[in-house]
């Protein structure tokens, strides 16, 4: 006998979004494999949640509802190839698969068929991250598969227009089409690079949740918890990849300061100004252990590891005085042989003038004062101000804030740097006291 709890239709529709938030992914995913065409598989989806707002007032919430979606959505699926006489072949194939697991619309998941869909997931997840994919399709793409977030939740996540993400979309879905891009993991060779696109992506969204690059908002705590999430199901499904776990620590450590990164008004709270008895220590704790899962698995010198490694020693230290700047500076050195860039540079300027004096942070910037891809990166002028400012260099020092504030796009991020600004013209009006 099935299982299930009749409930109003406020409380369906709430059913519905819970099951959706907690299932789209699996059910996109397990479709894909069936039907191959992922664009497909999203429309049998949402067959199969239209199917559920009719019928389960009604019947009562299915006790496992993301087999009963699965099913009915298979059934739609059947019922498409019926009619177009090319995939027949398909039809037959899906209809006996179907028949193969009985007539029940409320199958249980067994420990066999769980690891199938598991397996489907992992090859949505490389799927909708295929490097044939522009980074911005990537994210949308994602986000709307394997987040479970509407168009319109994403749009205005990221501050854009409706259409322009359901056209990112679209145009995402017919170029792995076009390019025939199989659904299914990579080959051993691929994998690394693969799975690479796909940390990404991951962090990609998690950062524009941590520091907004545009708006009135100085973050977007939702993305963040969007991409742990995401984070935590590929840390389950690819156990044994270090820099999974390692991008997963990074997260859940640097997640562990949301609450404290704001003020009472929103204004913006430096790392070195908060509250460390607010930070999540659960988090940290959750962080601490994927990061030495990774060392395990001898991936203490993989990017994303290492820089988990970095956000460790400011998650030890209790009070800003005792972080372990030594530590840090020589771990953005080794994380600039693996993976250089200007901005770990100036990170590691950063760490170098907090572990050795502001002069030789300094130092470091002025090698990267011509490197075109930080020309307009606010946080170069930003972090040469606030050096200048510890030198007793205030007028300097202002016209850095206000190059800052005139670069960023995000509002609190400006206010800041004004305010920077002002109190250097201040500091350089009255002279040292």
């Amino acid at each position: 006998m099935v299982s299930s709890v009749v409930v109003t239709v406020s409380e369906t529709h709430a059913a519905v979004e819970a099951v959706v938030r907690m299932e789209s992914a699996r059910l996109i995913a397990g479709l894909a494999h069936y039907t191959g065409d992922i664009g497909l598989a999203e429309e049998l989806a949402q067959d199969a949640v239209v199917a559920a707002l009719e019928q389960w007032p009604d019947t009562g919430v299915p006790r496992n509802s993301g087999a009963w979606l699965m099913t009915v959505a298979k059934r739609r699926a059947i019922d498409q190839f019926r009619r177009n006489r090319e995939l027949r072949h398909k039809y037959a194939q899906i209809a006996r698969a179907l028949e193969a697991e009985g007539d029940s619309v409320t199958p249980d998941f067994d420990h066999s068929f769980s690891d199938a869909i598991d397996d489907d997931l992992l090859r949505l997840i490389f799927t909708a991250c295929h490097p044939v994919l522009s980074v911005h399709a990537r994210v949308a793409l994602t986000l709307r598969l394997l987040g479970g977030l509407t168009t319109f939740e994403i749009a205005r996540a990221y501050l854009l227009p409706e259409p322009t993400i359901a056209q990112r979309i679209v145009r995402a879905k017919k170029t792995l089409a076009t390019a025939k891009v199989p659904f299914e993991q990579p080959s051993a060779a691929e994998r690394p690079a693969r799975l690479s696109s796909v940390l990404e992506v991951i962090y990609l969204i998690f950062n524009e949740g941590y520091s907004a690059t545009a708006g009135a908002d100085w973050m977007r705590p939702a993305l963040c918890e969007d991409a742990v999430r995401l984070g935590r199901i590929l840390a389950q499904l690819a156990t044994d990849e270090p820099e999974v776990h390692g991008l997963v620590a990074l997260m859940e450590i640097q997640a562990s300061r949301v609450r404290s990164r704001t003020g009472p008004a929103g204004e913006p709270v430096l790392l070195l100004d908060q509250d460390r008895r607010t930070w999540d220590r659960l988090l940290i704790n959750r962080g601490l252990a994927g990061l030495a899962r990774a060392e395990q698995l001898g991936g203490e010198r993989g990017p994303y590891a290492l820089q988990a490694a970095i956000a460790a020693c400011h998650a030890r230290a209790f009070r800003a005085e005792d972080t372990d700047w030594a530590r840090i500076t020589q771990l953005y050195a080794i994380l600039a042989e693996v993976m250089p860039s200007p901005v770990i540079e100036l990170n590691r300027a950063v760490a170098v003038s907090m572990a050795h004096g502001p002069q030789a942070g300094l130092d470091l910037l002025d090698k990267l004062a011509g490197e075109p891809s930080l020309k307009d990166y606010h946080l170069l002028p930003s972090v040469r101000g606030d050096l200048l400012l510890k030198l007793g260099r205030p007028e300097e020092a202002r016209a850095e804030f206000e190059r800052a504030a005139a670069l960023t796009r995000n509002a609190p991020e400006r206010e800041l740097s004004e305010q920077r600004a002002r109190a250097a013209a201040e500091a350089a009006r009255t002279g040292p006291r």
